[in-house]
């Protein structure tokens, strides 16, 4: 019996009481090679004195742990027998009381959305409330009369970034979030912007019109007086100076005239650079606008975020910077004009005709046909100030979700930042009280941050990432965009990362609108993804977490079909203007707006895993890869001497191939696995978590190219970026280079190479082969 008890002690403390098997891709050309992860509380070392790294054993061929401890002797294997008899007979009697006493335990959460009706198990500390159970706590207390009464509080006519006003509206969310309970803090960051002149103005001359005043004006344009020849450019969109360049129309010196709309200010200024112009005059055309011809467009064309006089820093006080500037700022003068102004110039000009399709009136403009542009913006640093609360995790939490909202405004600003802010706040108050009052505990932590500096390009938003991206980049596994969520009612459309993708459609699904009818069968019309996906803009506050920080990110917003909320980058985007073009069912609206973040934002604290999709990006890259292999193909047909023989696609494509493998072998592996384990559920989502970081190409600089994500980012070492310049070699124009495209290619390929690596596994597991 002494030795039956001696071999039931080997085998419980032979093996860690926790043991998960969990395989990963190891091998990139297939083979079935898995890991082993064991899981133990104590952390123990294991036999052989390998520590910690032990505990992944790839590709073992010794004998199990407990085959090795007992000999198999007659009299062993007897000895065995009875104790494994014995502990047959203990595991059925506590089986047995368990059952009658206890619930069965609910397991982890499956990483693959279930269909639609499937309960979703869960297990785990704290104790988990049903999903259902969530969902109604937060219809009940996030209603449509909460946001409207936060409407009247946080409405004020002048609140800029860094005014009195902005500074007033940051007290009082920063006392909102103290009287909900939340662990409440603030972030000061001292930034360099543009502003209006105090004494100097800003002015043109066409021909011998009379001086034109300018009270609109753009942040960050070039300053200083330039004279040349009007040419109307349309959007100002890189096909729309194509098409000038097409008629063989000399563009360097022109003074470009384009229409506001479609592209950001800063992309129309880019775009205009390029072609050498000398000064860009944007006006917003009544075809889009249909508001008074005097009223004056605001905005920036810095083309980036945050702070361009300390790209890759964060503005905090007294510390040192290297004498740069962002790559982003424009060295041409820009400058908004109102239609009145665009209209009397248009009548005076002279040139070809204009394109087919082209919108306007009949001529693009001739040499004679000079204007005088004078742009005296100043330099002025201004203490902004970001307003941080946070419900914490009872699991996980140093995860979090981060949930923002732009505070300031060039005006009244209620469509761009007035709503946003409501609902951050009846977001944090909701979900405080949930916590507080109905038992809810959430597994990870939740930030409600109130940015501002945001009309200036996501400054506060971004000088928060770059002041504490160590951080952030590997604990905020998603940022939830608030800003502009209410523009019109027609459409509801969605910009976010792909890996939430299949948590958007299920949530379109679960919220609900009119007469009972979800989010997704008001406005997804058959196909969600081709009727409400967006690509993510630079100027939304959600691309610098997404492309610079490589956290997934989602802003959406009800907008209107055409044209869309024309009082943007105006002052006059009031409470009255909006409910003009909403039926006034802004506070409806709103409060779906609210669900609708507020639903995705209770999923990823409350489930065990995060439910990001690894395949959704599987597919994107290779469509990428097709589409690149092809041009390549194309190019080395039509201009065999750009490139050598010894240059072909199959490294990127194996790259590819790699990540495709690696991708479906852990997805196919978390859903397989045992997920029991509150440290092997926390493991897998560090790998989900890590997905998005590892797109930012490692082969540029921050401060150079801050926006690094080759997928979704901007700059030349995007995939995007490769095929256009296979668009240009095949073309011949002047920007393109065969030796640059090839630089580019080596790197794009090993930044996935490097991506799908992250993904297999552990460094002593991966195959050195691509």
């Amino acid at each position: 019996m002494d030795q039956a008890r001696s071999t039931i002690s080997k085998i419980f403390n032979g093996e860690p009481h926790s043991y998960t098997r969990f395989n990963l891709t190891q091998n990139m050309e297939g083979d079935n090679s898995q890991v082993e992860m064991k899981l133990s509380s104590d952390m123990d070392e294991e036999a052989g004195g390998n520590g910690v790294g032990a505990r992944l054993n790839h590709n073992s061929n010794h004998k199990p742990f407990v085959a090795q401890k007992l000999g198999r002797t007659p009299k062993n294997l007897c000895f065995m027998a009875a104790g494994i008899f014995l502990l047959f007979i203990i595991g059925y009697l506590v089986g047995y009381l368990v059952h009658r006493n206890k619930e069965v335990a609910p397991v982890c959460s499956a990483s693959i959305v279930p269909s639609e009706g499937e309960a979703v198990r869960e297990m785990g500390s704290p104790p988990m409330m049903d999903w259902d159970d969530v969902k109604k706590l937060l219809a009940q207390k996030l209603t449509a009369s909460k946001l409207d009464s936060a409407f009247i509080e946080f409405t004020l006519s002048d609140h800029v970034a860094g005014s009195p006003g902005d500074e007033d509206l940051g007290n009082k969310v920063l006392n909102r979030f103290k009287e909900y309970g939340l662990k409440s803090w603030t972030d000061e960051h001292f930034v360099t912007v543009h502003d209006l002149p105090a004494s100097n103005i800003n002015r043109i001359v066409f021909k011998n019109s009379a001086e034109e005043r300018l009270v609109g004006f753009l942040s960050y344009s070039a300053t200083g007086s330039v004279k040349g020849a009007v040419l109307y450019a349309y959007y100002g969109q890189e096909n729309d100076f194509r098409t000038l360049r097409d008629r063989n129309i000399d563009l360097s010196g022109r003074v470009v005239i384009v229409r506001a709309g479609r592209i950001s200010f800063a992309e129309k200024v880019a775009n205009a650079a390029k072609m050498n112009a000398s000064a860009v005059l944007i006006y917003p055309d009544g075809d889009d606008y249909s508001f008074d011809e005097n009223i004056q467009l605001f905005g920036h064309v810095h083309m980036g975020s945050g702070d361009p006089y300390t790209p890759g820093f964060p503005s905090f006080n007294h510390t040192q910077f290297p004498p740069v500037q962002s790559s982003g700022l424009p060295k041409i003068l820009a400058q908004t004009i109102t239609r009145r102004m665009a209209t009397n110039i248009f009548r005076q000009l002279g040139g070809q005709t204009l394109p087919e399709g082209w919108k306007g009136f009949h001529k693009l403009g001739d040499v004679n046909d000079s204007i005088v542009v004078e742009v005296n913006n100043i330099l002025t640093q201004k203490k902004i100030i970001n307003v941080f609360g946070v419900i914490k995790g009872f699991v996980d939490a140093d995860r979090y979700v981060v949930v923002g909202a732009q505070r300031d405004a060039w005006g009244p600003g209620f469509a761009a930042s007035t709503v946003g802010t409501s609902i951050l706040l009846e977001l944090a108050r909701s979900i405080s009280e949930m916590v507080k009052n109905d038992g809810f505990k959430p597994r990870r932590s939740i930030v409600f941050a109130s940015f501002t500096g945001g009309e200036y390009g996501s400054v506060g938003a971004t000088e928060w990432l770059e002041g504490y991206l160590s951080s952030l980049g590997t604990k905020a596994f998603s940022y939830i965009n608030l800003d502009g969520i209410v523009t019109g009612q027609k459409l509801f459309k969605v910009a976010a990362s792909p890996l939430m993708h299949t948590l958007i459609e299920r949530t379109l699904r679960e919220v609900k609108v009119n007469n009972g009818l979800s989010l997704y069968s008001q406005f997804a019309k058959g196909n969600w993804e081709l009727t409400m996906l967006e690509p993510l803009k630079m100027d939304s506050a959600a691309y610098p977490f997404l492309a610079f920080s490589g956290i997934p990110s989602i802003s959406f917003r009800f907008t209107s079909d055409n044209p869309d909320y024309m009082y943007l980058n105006t002052k006059h985007d009031t409470r009255e203007k909006l409910n003009f073009v909403t039926d006034r069912r802004v506070p409806q609206l709103a409060e779906q707006g609210g669900r609708f973040a507020g639903h995705i934002v209770l999923r990823l604290i409350h489930d065990h895993l995060l439910q990001m999709d690894l395949m959704k990006y599987d597919k994107i890259i290779r469509s990428q890869v097709s589409q690149i292999n092809g041009k390549v193909v194309a190019v080395q047909r039509m201009q065999p001497t750009l490139f050598p023989k010894s240059l072909t696609v199959q490294w990127l494509i194996s790259a590819s191939g790699s990540f495709s493998r690696a991708s479906r072998k852990m997805a196919n592996d978390v859903q397989n696995s045992d997920l029991d384990d509150v440290e092997m559920c926390r493991i897998i989502n560090d790998y989900l978590m890590s997905v998005e970081r590892n797109f930012l190409s490692p082969y540029v600089s921050p401060r150079d190219s801050p926006f690094r994500h080759i997928l979704l980012g901007s700059g030349p070492h995007t995939l995007k970026a490769l095929s256009s310049h296979l668009d240009a070699l095949r073309a011949s124009t002047p920007e393109a280079d065969g030796d640059l495209f090839r630089n580019q290619f080596a790197l794009a390929t090993w930044t996935l190479q490097g991506c799908a690596n992250s993904l297999a596994g552990d460094i002593w597991a991966l195959d050195n082969e691509i």
